[in-house]
């Protein structure tokens, strides 16, 4: 079916309006027109309403829609442009034609008349060439039955938009909500199901799709029609919120795929936005290992509370540009600063400090690949320990106010290289903050936050998985019972704002990961999402434990208890506190080791002084002994 021209629509809607105008003449007088009067308002004040409509449409622009794609907006162009020519023809026209001629162009009964059916006549032919054209193009034989979760607003727009896509051919035939109200009725001509039915008619019908429309659904019972869905093989999708759609509307193309984060993903945090704003409004804050999955998020979230400037610092070239340019486009009003610099160099810190001064702190830059680091102890102590060390004791020395340390579960009862190297930065930090607290009347408070592995991040085997899945796999799993914590970026930072916020100085917070998940469960969900099928189309290898990786991760260490705060999210860790002129002898070892490169030496100190540190599948293993 052809597109019709702007021409086109002009000759079929001028067709549309004569006819109105001799059907208004004629049911005005029943099919009988009576006298010669009459006739003549039909010749000749016809034709100046004629003009006057025309006159209309070219204001409006009534032919300058796709008629395949008519909308409301249509409507109401047709509505004011009919409605003008009626008004201008009941008072300037007929008033015109009085004076002239001694009697009315057109009676009112007659206007009023053709005023209803040029409005109906012009509008529903458009909606019947619509139709006709989905029709046409979308014949039953292949059309992608689909089910739609929510009967509301967000609802009737879905199907619109679902059904507006002529190359997929869909076709909604049910929708589910669990409002009572709308108990069996019918939304658009399509049935309204009950959510209880839901997993009934997934069995029963098996819809090629069915495209969660409900922003106001919990997140416990998203997760539950997800896994529904994967269990009848039925592929689902989101609606993003309304805030989200472009110019206002959906578009097919909006309605995502569902992806593993929204199967992992809890309900949303509640933060202190009042107190966040207060603490970095107007303020100067550094961020170091700004590139990263977690630095770069921090940054995004810092800048919603208009700092005076945000300095992103990070040795790595690229993503440093990368995150630049989404700043400014994001953040066009906003100041903020990048830097490439490491902050294992003494000198080149120094500088960034001096030349930024620096309200807040948020130290995110770190080595974090647990294998990797196994195989390179000496660049990981430099960085992770060296690096924080630098970094916090120009803290101090240009007085900070807050210096927020972002640290990881690996730090307890650590097995690796890493997590050794950041609970030596951790006691670090800790130490520091006791010392100077006694020395001085302001001074800078140190905070350290202690968190799982986030979803999507460097390293992180989801990104690894979707690579692996997309390639055919097969997907590599360590070993079957492997668990670990898992948190979204978005969340994990919004907490670290939160505790940076509440923190008072020499606490460790511990972040509510929420339940331990199986890495092989994540995969097989993976793979369903996809979806294909486990041993049939995609397979899953064991690889084993890789140097420095333990099946379980843990929150706390025996020898530790936890401390609520006022946010139930977040708690404070009891550690153990060290004396800090004993860790900076400590750290200063390690950090003159490094020009010998000895790595048993410098792997000794480290499970000296943390003698909780065993590790675990490696080379190392032998020291413990």
């Amino acid at each position: 079916m052809q597109q019709i021209s702007r021409w086109g629509i002009l000759i079929i809607d001028i067709g549309i309006i004569v006819f109105s105008m001799v059907l208004a003449h004629l049911l005005r007088f029943n099919f009988n027109m009576p006298t010669t009067d009459d006739y003549d308002n039909l010749f000749y004040g016809t034709p100046v309403m004629i003009a006057v409509r025309i006159c209309s449409f070219f204001i409006f622009k009534t032919y300058a829609g796709i008629i395949l794609h008519t909308s409301i907006e249509d409507a109401q162009r047709i509505f004011w442009a009919v409605l003008s020519g009626s008004i201008f023809m009941a008072t300037l026209g007929n008033l015109g034609f009085y004076y002239s001629t001694g009697h009315f162009a057109l009676p009112y009964s007659i206007l009023i008349i053709d005023f209803l059916v040029s409005i109906f006549m012009l509008t529903a032919y458009r909606a019947l060439v619509k139709i006709l054209y989905i029709e046409f193009r979308n014949g039953k034989k292949d059309k992608k039955f689909v089910a739609v979760y929510g009967a509301g607003e967000t609802g009737i727009t879905t199907k619109t938009a679902l059904e507006r896509d002529m190359g997929n051919k869909f076709s909604v035939n049910a929708f589910f909500d669990n409002n009572t109200n709308y108990r069996k009725k019918r939304l658009l001509g399509v049935p309204i199901y009950p959510a209880k039915f839901l997993e009934r008619y997934l069995l029963a019908n098996q819809p090629q799709l069915l495209v969660i429309a409900d922003n106001k659904i919990s997140t416990e019972k998203k997760q539950n029609i997800i896994e529904l869905c994967l269990k009848y093989n039925v592929k689902v999708r989101n609606v993003p919120p309304v805030d989200k759609w472009i110019n206002g509307e959906l578009s097919l193309h909006q309605i995502k795929e569902i992806k593993i984060d929204d199967l992992l993903e809890r309900d949303p945090i509640q933060l202190d936005l009042e107190n966040i704003e207060n603490q970095l409004k107007n303020k100067t804050i550094l961020i170091t290992g700004a590139a990263g999955s977690i630095g770069s998020e921090i940054a995004r979230q810092v800048l919603r509370f208009h700092p005076k400037l945000l300095v992103l610092l990070d040795q790595a070239e690229t993503p440093l540009y990368q995150i630049d340019i989404e700043l400014n486009n994001t953040f066009p009003h906003l100041k903020h600063e990048v830097v490439i610099a490491d902050i294992r160099n003494q000198e080149r810190m120094y500088n960034v400090f001096k030349s930024f001064r620096p309200d807040i702190v948020y130290h995110a830059a770190a080595y974090k690949h647990v294998p990797m680091m196994e195989d390179n102890p000496s660049e990981a102590i430099l960085t992770n320990v060296g690096g924080t060390s630098i970094t916090a004791n120009l803290a101090t020395e240009f007085q900070v106010e807050k210096f927020v340390f972002v640290s990881t579960d690996k730090a307890v009862n650590p097995t690796n290289i890493m997590g050794a190297s950041k609970r030596m930065a951790e006691i670090y930090v800790q130490s520091l903050n006791k010392i100077q607290s006694h020395n001085a009347n302001t001074f800078t408070k140190f905070i350290t936050t202690r968190f799982g592995n986030v979803l999507g991040s460097n390293g992180s085997v989801i990104p690894l998985f979707k690579k692996q899945i997309a390639s055919g796999g097969p997907i590599t799993v360590t070993h079957p019972k492997m668990t670990r914590y898992f948190m979204t970026i978005p969340e994990a930072c919004q907490l670290v704002l939160e505790a940076g916020c509440m923190g008072k100085g020499g606490e460790i917070y511990v972040f509510d990961m929420g339940k331990s998940i199986k890495i092989f469960d994540l995969a097989k969900r993976m793979v369903r999402l996809s979806g294909l099928e486990l041993g049939k189309d995609i397979q899953i290898s064991f690889t084993g434990l890789r140097p420095g990786e333990k099946l379980y991760e843990e929150l706390l260490n025996p020898a530790e208890t936890s401390l609520p705060t006022h946010h139930q999210k977040i708690m404070i860790a009891t550690v153990r506190e060290y004396d800090f002129e004993q860790i900076k002898t400590v750290v200063n070892e390690l950090t003159h080791l490094f020009g010998q490169q000895n790595n048993n030496d410098l792997v000794k100190i480290l499970k000296k002084y943390i003698p909780e540190y065993k590790s675990n599948n490696s080379i190392f293993e032998e020291l413990d002994n």
